[in-house]
This record gives structure tokens, sequence and C-alpha cells, in this order.
């Protein structure tokens, strides 16, 4: 492993909990599919700012460049995130009769679902070197 992906790993997971904590608190007030959404835009953010200061060498592209490819790559990881909390919390988990909060632990489970291809997409599109 090296240096970078391990800093982007411990980003991620600062992150991821910023992400999963808000969803606890974004749930008191919407669906639970609206909070996994919501929380994964306010942990995304704060995935961006961790890679760019403390991950990534600089682009050489201006922020909004980077933090559009940044929300492009993280896209996929959404999906990849809906997709696992809400198949277990939806369907694996009451199929198995698993009932300790459902919720998060299928929420957790999506969150950490997209380590690989985020960090290969966001080393290799989002923070690759500007040719022109």
């Amino acid at each position: 492993m090296t240096r970078e992906f391990v800093a982007f790993v411990i980003a991620g997971g600062v992150a991821a909990g910023v992400n999963w904590l808000s969803r606890i608190g974004l749930s008191v007030f919407t669906s639970l599919e609206i909070a996994v959404v919501i929380a994964y835009l306010i942990g995304m953010t704060t995935a961006y700012l961790l890679n760019r200061m403390l991950v990534f060498d600089r682009s050489g592209r201006r922020i909004s460049q980077e933090y559009a490819r940044f929300a492009l790559v993280n896209v996929v990881a959404l999906a990849q995130v809906f997709i696992v909390t809400i198949g277990l919390s939806r369907f694996a988990f009451p199929a198995a009769g698993f009932d300790w909060h459902p919720h998060e632990v299928a929420h957790a489970a999506g969150v950490v679902s997209p380590i690989l291809t985020s960090y290969l997409g966001h080393r290799h599109f989002t923070f690759a070197k500007d040719a022109s």
C-alpha cells in the first residue's frame, strides 16, 4: 500500500463518518432514501476538501473543475452506496431476520463499499495532472 492510498482511506474514513452521522441526523426529518443522498453530498464535500488538502498533488485545474470531476466519480460511488444500503436494509436484512440497527449497519456497509473504485477514479481522473 502506498502512502497516498493510506491517506485516501483515512480521509475517506473521516468523510464516511461525517456522511454516516449526517444520515442519522437527517433521518429525523426525512425518509431513509432522501437522508442517504443528502448525507452522501455532505460526506462527498468533506472528502473532496480532505483529499485536495492532504492526499493528492495539485492537478493544475481550477477548484470548480476538480470538484465537478470529483462529483462525477462520486455519482458512481453514490449508486454503489445507495444499492448496498437499500438492498441490505430493505431486502437482505429482513430476509435474514437481522434487526439490530439495520439502517445504520446497512448504511455503514454502503459507505465503505466504493473505496477502491473511488480511489482509482480520483487518482486517474479527478486529481490527474492537467495535460493542457
